[in-house]
Order: C-alpha cells, then sequence, then structure tokens
C-alpha cells in the first residue's frame, strides 16, 4: 500500500490523466454518449493558438508529466489534430488518441504512428449489442478490424467497454474476443445518466458489483483492468487480495463461462491499485476549455482560456474537498474511501451534489 500512498500524495499536485475534449464533432450519434456528440464542431472550440497554450499549461504539471487522453466527439475531425498532436510530443506530453471507429481513423493511420502513444477503441458487447448502442450498421466489424490495423501499425490499443444491460451478460464473450486480438488493457466504463445516457440502458446496483467482482476474476489472465466510474472496483480487488470469497447467481455464471473460455487463471491476482477518481488524478477539459473533474461530472471549475489548468486542478475548493474525502453518506465513514471514493459523477447525477454517496455500491461500511 506503500505505493498508493505516494500515488494519492502526488494526485492531490499533479493528475494521473488530463482529459482533453478537442471536438464534439462526430460521425456517431452513440446511445450513451457523454458529449450529446454532433456532425458539426460547435462554436467556441479551442483554435489552433488556443489549444497549443492549453497543451503548454499541461507541461507545466510535476514530471512525470499527465498522460494527456485526447478525445471528443471524434478528434480526428478536427483540421489540426496532427499539428496539436506534434506539438504535445515536442512539449515531451504522451498523448493517447480516442478515436470514433469511422473511415477518418482507417484514412488517418498512416499518420498516427510514431505521434500517439497508444489508442483507445470501444467495444461495448458482441455484433448486435455493440451495433444497437453505436447506432450504425457494420461497425463491429470495423471495430475489430481498427483493433488489429492499429496494431499491426505498432500502436497500443485499450479496448473500452461499456457495462449495460446487454454487454453484461456478455462480459466473459468480450474478453476473450479482445484477448484473442493480442490487447492486454481493458478499461470497463459504467454508466452515468449524463448527455445521451438514460437510466434504461443501466444496470442495478447488485448486478455493478456482480460485474467488478467478475472483472477482478477477468484480471488473473495477463489483462490489466481500469474501470471508470467504478471505482468501488479497487474495493472489491482488495478484498479479495485479502481473502475475501464472492458468490452470487450472476457471478457465479460470469466466472464459469470466463473458465470455460479461458481456462484457468493465468497469474495471481495483481495487487496493484491506482486510487484515481473524478478531479483526483483524473481532469477534464472540454471542446470549449470549460474545466470539470471528469467527462461524466457536468460541475464547471473554470476555464483554461482564463486559467491555469494547474492552478484549478490543485486550488479550486470543490476538488479540495474531493481530494480529502469530504464526502456524504456511506462514501464518507467507509474505511476504503481512500482507494475508492465512489463516482462522484454518479453521486451527483442521482443527487445533484458531488460529494454524495454512490448509489450504485452495494457495501456496507464497518461503521454501520
Amino acid at each position: 500500500m506503500h505505493n498508493v500512498e505516494r500515488m494519492i500524495e502526488r494526485f492531490y499536485t499533479t493528475p494521473l490523466l488530463v482529459f482533453w475534449e478537442t471536438t464534439k464533432a462526430c460521425p456517431l450519434a452513440c446511445k450513451h454518449c457523454r458529449a450529446n456528440a454532433i456532425l458539426r464542431p460547435m462554436p467556441g472550440e479551442l483554435t489552433t493558438w488556443e489549444a497549443k497554450a492549453f497543451l503548454e499549461q499541461v507541461a507545466e504539471f510535476e514530471k512525470p508529466y499527465p498522460e494527456l487522453i485526447v478525445t471528443g466527439g471524434d478528434p480526428l475531425m478536427r483540421g489540426d489534430i496532427f499539428e496539436l498532436l506534434d506539438y504535445a510530443k515536442e512539449l515531451g506530453l504522451r498523448a493517447s488518441l480516442a478515436p470514433a471507429v469511422s473511415k477518418n481513423l482507417f484514412e488517418a493511420l498512416p499518420e498516427l504512428r510514431g505521434r500517439i502513444y497508444s489508442a483507445s477503441i470501444s467495444l461495448d458487447g458482441l455484433k448486435e449489442a455493440h451495433e444497437e448502442l453505436r447506432g450504425i450498421p457494420g461497425v463491429f466489424d470495423d471495430t475489430l478490424r481498427a483493433v488489429k490495423e492499429l496494431l499491426d501499425a505498432g500502436i497500443k490499443v485499450q479496448v473500452n467497454t461499456v457495462v449495460w444491460r446487454k454487454s453484461l451478460p456478455q462480459l466473459p464473450e468480450v474478453f476473450k474476443l479482445i484477448y484473442d486480438l493480442g490487447v492486454r488493457v481493458w478499461e470497463v466504463f459504467f454508466l452515468i445518466e449524463t448527455g445521451r445516457a438514460v437510466k434504461s440502458l443501466d444496470i442495478s446496483p447488485q448486478e455493478y458489483e456482480d460485474a467488478v467482482q467478475f472483472l477482478v476474476d477477468a484480471s488473473t489472465y495477463g489483462v490489466q483492468i481500469r474501470t471508470v466510474e467504478a471505482p468501488f472496483y479497487r474495493r472489491a480487488k482488495l478484498q479479495r487480495l485479502n481473502g475475501a470469497k464472492y458468490s452470487s447467481p450472476l457471478y457465479d455464471k460470469l466466472v464459469a463461462r470466463l473458465r470455460e473460455l479461458m481456462g484457468e487463471p493465468k497469474k495471481a491476482l495483481d495487487p496493484t491499485i491506482v486510487p484515481t477518481r473524478d478531479g483526483f488524478g483524473i481532469i477534464f477539459v472540454a471542446h470549449d476549455g470549460t474545466v470539470y473533474p471528469s467527462g461524466f461530472l457536468p460541475y464547471p471549475l473554470g476555464n483554461v482560456r482564463k486559467e491555469s489548468i494547474a492552478r484549478i486542478y490543485r486550488e479550486h475548493p470543490l476538488l479540495v474537498k474531493m481530494r480529502r474525502g469530504e464526502f456524504e453518506g456511506r462514501c464518507g465513514i467507509c474505511e476504503y474511501k481512500s482507494i475508492c471514493g465512489g463516482s462522484r459523477a454518479r453521486a451527483f447525477a442521482a443527487f445533484k451534489s458531488p460529494l454524495a454517496e454512490d448509489p450504485a455500491c452495494i457495501y456496507i461500511p464497518q461503521r454501520l
């Protein structure tokens, strides 16, 4: 846990990840889209000059610099995206790209080599489920093609998967699919009711627990697993590292299918825990320069056109409270709040308070 304590200390002043929504323009119309992405750029996007000034702000953080996650919309719909990626590299920033799977990506592949550290590609279930969520027939096969071509180009690939009502029972098959593709980083997203995401797509709190417990087992197959808006995955992982057992009908079914597809685990459970959460180790900059704790928490903190992102991250009163763990309800008294802290975005979506408890977590703190 000493490494965790060092990370927590560092996250007070320097985030691990800076997400930059370069544009809201995107050729897709995904049902769960956080950004409410549209076909054309929104007025007020950072100009090339303003974008470079923002990148210089990111380089003002302590070394090693935060990783820059270049997202959207579809960042490849910005005409100056290669110029900006080159400038980030010139500043010493490590940039990763989160593109939409479209003709833009396939056309840009030769230009991306050497400009980005990695790319993240979304795969939100098997063919029918993925295409229902993404809203475009044929995008499943294009997604698999994108993963293969990026890997062939020597670019590291992370697959992102949204856990929703149709992808949940398919998680073992999705894991097997990305493993066979050669992907070794799986980032699993849990829904927040923001943008176009609606409650009817979401799963229950018990299913959240079943899903994160399944992910603990999946992590024993040599794939690095991270969660977005389910920080209680780390609580589940630590419980299992300390010898706790877990069982439920859905979890048992998912793990049995995982073993059927993958055989017995290849590695012991990795003790690594990275205690990021909205506004702590993570910060998000929108297309117009507005800063938010994360892309899923629409609580404006300032704007990089007027104030340095480093100053906003270090000094904004809400972020200070969040990193101190000044939470309400169960999250405020939970013995795991330093490594978890609950999803601040889900707390805000449910209770209009970014400091409220996370309603998706079923864990009852020992003090209760």
